[in-house]
């Protein structure tokens, strides 16, 4: 049985494959653009995102009847851009996330570790299943998380954490960067 996969075919159906990867990864990031409220990179990101489905879908279309296997690399193309836009969502990490650390000793110096590195905690006693504990409330930006959870993990590897998507923050402290040096130093004197 013959499935239509020579060479130019199997060109095509890679270079659909590939377009149709960005494309949707694409439309992965804008839909979350647009959750939280970045209206000119969803704007952007829109505007390429119809720009190469069109691209792709004429491709298609026009040669799906004498070879059917470019539906597969089209949907193959879909599925994996799904995947490709959420890891990268995860790695460009916009926004803001709030960070509930139960600590169930040693909540102060904890807090106090947070702050030494530049942010800002908020703390609250509490009483938990085993008896007292602290509350730390942490607002940080996404792309902060890992190395605070890390951070806190060294202090108490039994603390407890819970995160929330923050849809409006008025204020977040973060780490100040060391002064400019070198060619830096330079560039920001303009």
């Amino acid at each position: 049985m013959d499935i239509g996969l020579d060479i130019p075919t199997l060109l095509t159906g890679l270079a659909v494959f590939a377009a149709r990867v960005v494309d949707v990864a694409m439309g992965t990031i804008r839909m979350i653009s647009i959750v939280h409220g970045r209206m000119k990179t969803a704007f952007v990101l829109g505007f390429l995102e119809v720009s190469l489905w069109l691209a792709i879908i004429t491709t298609v279309l026009a040669d799906i009847m004498q070879r059917p296997v470019l539906g597969i690399f089209y949907a193959l193309g879909f599925s994996t851009g799904s995947v490709v836009g959420i890891l990268l969502e995860k790695k460009i990490a916009f926004g803001h996330i709030v960070l509930r650390v139960i600590c169930p000793r040693d909540g102060e110096i904890t807090a106090e570790a947070v702050r030494d590195v530049g942010f800002a905690v908020t703390t609250f006693e509490g009483q938990g299943k085993s008896g007292p504990v602290t509350q730390l409330y942490i607002v940080c930006q996404r792309s902060d998380l890992k190395p605070i959870i890390s951070l806190v993990k060294s202090i108490v590897p039994d603390a407890f954490y819970i995160t929330e998507q923050a849809g409006s923050v008025s204020k977040v402290y973060r780490p100040t960067m060391q002064q400019a040096t070198g060619w830096r130093a330079i560039l920001k004197k303009k």
